[in-house]
């Protein structure tokens, strides 16, 4: 008896594993199921065709990109995490202890590179480059990312830290034309030179427009759009919050279909409602059109003879079949309804808050509905200059980010500006962790991935050798919860890992003398 009590013990432990073996395999994806069993590449090719583990057959997942952005730099000190101790044995660099206070790493500094400009100013910021410093194996160092360890201004994204990834000590390294301020826009998703043009910016060589795709555009002409199960009836949707579409210029625009090609962001959200559903309520018009016409049919039918009267029927039937063709098209496009928005907001600076709530709620909607799996979400342009009075501040954002960093009120006023652009990012991750995922496990968070940048490291010095990157949300199977530091990296490389995240297996994207090394390293 108590032989058969542990073998029927033994079973049932051994169901109870499959069961959670199961639930792991549909709940995660074919990568992270392989990542955490400790299953080697080499065994791919045996088990991915076992029946019990679901796999020949999966479906594989939505999975989305927004690529983010806010302007005129942050502030370092009010930004980056407060960390000081590497936290996983595997960094080489976390190995050897984290760089000390005024070492070279800690300072930003690069030897190799010289800077001609005036600080406060935009003047033009030409580095000269040793390409022999580029060639080397830059070092990382990686910490863990915890709520206490974020500053004011990322305070917002705390909820979500252990699906955060901030990196630090990534370089746009195209040269001019351009300053730096064109630079950082024209080159951030790019990551290639601009042409010779007629965009003039503060006291440089004027520009024109990025010699080649951003990276969303890219992977989505070469990749999702080519294939029937990721391909969507928009493939990117290009969402902005006071950026001027009748102003294109190098400054309001930063993604690109190709070379001289910008994409307009929508910064009216009515607008955006009309790309949106404008459709549908044509539809509804249509059928309420419809409905008014069969009930006059009904009515004439009453009157007449018995043959005309078999006419109406049939005219009758045929409106009954276009409403219930026109119906099942619309249950096969909207997943989730359309949002209902606020009428009679003035499109202004003062209501900026309001709209970019708005355009989120549409952002959201829209990927549900799977209308799009690119987005792009660009909050004011590049050296917007705008006062963000509902916060108080009536000092241009532009004029403060010229002040040093040494000055406490300025530091404050632009430690409050970012945390509010921030604030922005941290409510379309809620939005997303908090709606479902359409026809899937999880929430849309799962699947989506929002990278949020800048065109500039810092609004003081107008660097570009340092600019922020904040990933939110698991759409790309990386390793989250982490805050990597990189020696001065080339953003090419970041740019290639997004697309080996989609399984665009490419070599080089941009300028590829700045691909050298491929992807950036340990992040999945």
């Amino acid at each position: 008896m108590l032989k058969n009590q542990g073998i029927h013990k033994t079973a049932s432990a051994g169901a109870t594993l499959f069961g959670k073996v199961l639930n792991m395999v549909q709940q995660r994806s074919r990568r992270e199921f392989l990542r955490d069993m400790g299953v080697g590449a080499g065994a791919l090719p045996f088990i991915m065709n076992l029946p019990s583990l679901g796999f020949a057959n999966q479906r594989k997942r939505k999975q989305r990109l927004i690529l983010a952005f806010s302007p005129n730099g942050i502030v370092p000190d009010t930004f980056w995490p407060d960390a000081e101790v590497p936290a996983f044995a595997g960094s080489i660099a976390g190995m050897l202890g984290a760089p000390l206070a005024g070492s070279p790493l800690a300072a930003g500094a690069l030897p190799t590179t010289y800077w001609r400009r005036k600080r406060g100013s935009d003047y033009n910021r030409d580095p000269i480059i040793d390409d022999r410093h580029l060639m080397l194996n830059p070092s990382e160092t990686e910490y863990k990312l915890t709520p206490e360890f974020m500053r004011e201004i990322t305070e917002s994204l705390r909820p979500f830290a252990d699906r955060t990834l901030m990196i630090q000590g990534l370089r746009v390294c195209m040269l001019p034309p351009g300053d730096t301020h064109m630079r950082g826009i024209g080159c951030l998703w790019t990551g290639i030179e601009l042409y010779p043009g007629n965009h003039q910016g503060g006291d440089s060589t004027p520009a024109g427009w990025p010699k080649g795709p951003s990276i969303d555009q890219a992977i989505l002409r070469n990749h999702l759009q080519t294939r029937p199960e990721s391909r969507t009836r928009f493939g990117s949707l290009e969402f902005g919050v006071s950026v001027p579409q009748d102003q294109a210029n190098i400054f309001t625009r930063m993604v690109y279909s190709d070379a001289n090609r910008p994409l307009a962001p929508i910064s009216n959200p009515y607008q955006m409602f009309n790309k949106l559903y404008g459709r549908m309520k044509s539809t509804d018009s249509l059928k309420s059109i419809m409905d008014d016409l069969r009930g006059d049919l009904q009515r004439v039918a009453s009157v007449v003879s018995a043959e005309d009267r078999r006419l109406l029927e049939e005219h009758t039937t045929f409106v009954r079949q276009m409403e219930q063709d026109l119906t099942a098209r619309d249950n096969q496009v909207m997943t989730v309804p359309a949002p209902e928005l606020e009428q009679g907001v003035k499109i202004d600076n003062e209501n900026m808050p309001k709209i970019a709530k708005m355009q989120v709620e549409l952002l959201v909607n829209a990927l549900a509905n799977d209308f799009a799996r690119m987005a792009s979400f660009q909050i004011v342009p590049a050296v917007w200059g705008g006062r963000m009075t509902w916060l108080g501040i009536t000092e241009g954002h532009h004029d403060l980010s010229h002040k040093t960093d040494r000055d406490p009120v300025s530091r404050a006023k632009l430690t409050k500006i970012n945390k509010w652009y921030c604030d922005q990012i941290g409510y379309l991750a809620k939005r997303l962790a908090e709606t479902p995922e359409p026809g899937g496990p999880g929430s849309m968070l799962d699947n989506t991935a929002i990278i949020w940048s800048n065109e500039l490291a810092n609004g003081d010095t107008h660097s570009i050798d340092n600019i922020p990157f904040v990933v939110v949300g698991n759409g790309l199977d990386w390793r989250m919860g982490r805050y990597l530091k990189h020696d001065h990296t080339p953003h090419n490389r970041l740019l290639l890992s997004i697309a080996h995240a989609f399984d665009y297996n490419i070599s080089e994207f941009g300028n590829k003398k700045f691909c050298y090394s491929g992807p950036l390293g340990r992040l999945t």
